[in-house]
């Protein structure tokens, strides 16, 4: 019909995790920095976000990116990242997204680009071969070992590290990092993030398992859950930016050297680190993989249907 609302959407994946990208026709945020404006998104905007990304639209993997102008005067971007649940701080799969996504649109070159994001600017280099590496917000393990004591499980032990968003991180588990057993994999990270927010860790909301690697070159696997249910296809730009500031804290990884991340379903990313803090255990995590564009879209908001903004 003509006259409703419209959504301009570009959608891409990332190591197989969608990203959706909001062009144009979404909600009108204001100026200001991001962290103010995704307040505001989250106060008074929720169902754009639901309408965007949840069914009968989208779907629990799906991670909207609602590109604003920048606060920050040296970003040529901004970007709110949201899921089925609610906002995200930063999304390291749903920024190489984004800079496919720009390319895509003819609007970057290769070569760098600086975005802002509600916890920091990012510095994203599009390489000329299609790869993207995303220089993410500082990094850093705030416990180390702690022990949950886990209902249905019994006692789990991992670190609670920050790489963007909050995790908890997992290395001894005793399961086989397989989608033939993702059922498992899920009731058991639902457990641990349950137990993580009630014994104290109340800002983590994904859970990161890890195990041997499947493929040879890669370093180790992952099972991440994501704050909606969800696993992430992709091995988790965040959850890596974690992994790799726990890897320096332990002295397992030398800054610089390469950790290659692989998901549960394949799909890679590369990181590296250099300090920025020592004493505060502060690192700069640089992942880099690709990610590809799979369509371009409008969105329609008809206020005759009844599941317009979302099934919640």
């Amino acid at each position: 019909m003509a006259g409703l609302p419209r959504i301009r959407i570009i959608d891409s994946h990332t190591g197989g995790e969608p990203t959706r990208l909001v062009l144009e026709g979404g909600p009108a945020l204001g100026g200001g920095p991001l962290a103010e404006r995704v307040g505001r998104f989250r106060e008074k905007f929720d169902a754009w976000r639901t309408a965007i990304v949840n069914e009968p639209r989208g779907s629990d993997t799906v991670v909207g990116a609602l590109l604003v102008p920048p606060h920050r005067a040296d970003c040529q971007f901004g970007v709110i990242f949201f899921n089925n649940v609610g906002c995200l701080g930063m999304c390291g799969h749903g920024t190489m997204g984004l800079v496919a996504s720009l390319r895509h649109l003819g609007r970057i070159p290769p070569g760098k680009v600086r975005i802002d994001t509600p916890v920091g600017a990012v510095e994203a280099e599009l390489h000329a071969g299609g790869e993207i590496s995303v220089g993410n917000v500082a990094s850093y393990r705030q416990a180390a070992n702690v022990a949950l004591d886990v209902p249905g499980v019994g006692e789990v032990r991992g670190d609670v590290a920050w790489g963007g968003n909050w995790f908890f991180l997992v290395a001894q588990h005793g399961l086989a990092l397989d989608l033939a057993n993702l059922e498992q994999l899920t009731d058991y990270t639902r457990r641990i993030r349950q137990a993580a927010n009630q014994q104290g860790f109340s800002e983590v909301d994904h859970v990161e398992l890890f195990g041997p690697a499947a493929q040879a070159g890669a370093s180790s696997r992952n099972f991440v859950l994501c704050p909606g249910n969800a696993y992430d296809r992709s091995p988790c730009g965040t959850g890596t930016s974690a992994k790799l500031a726990c890897l320096a804290a332990d002295g397992k990884l030398a800054e610089g050297d390469a950790w290659v991340q692989e998901s549960v379903i394949g799909s890679t990313f590369s990181g590296r680190y250099r300090w920025l803090d020592r004493a505060k255990g502060e690192v700069a995590p640089t992942i880099t993989g690709t990610a590809f564009v799979t369509a371009e879209g409008v969105q329609l908001l008809d206020p005759r249907d009844p599941f317009c903004w979302g099934i919640r």
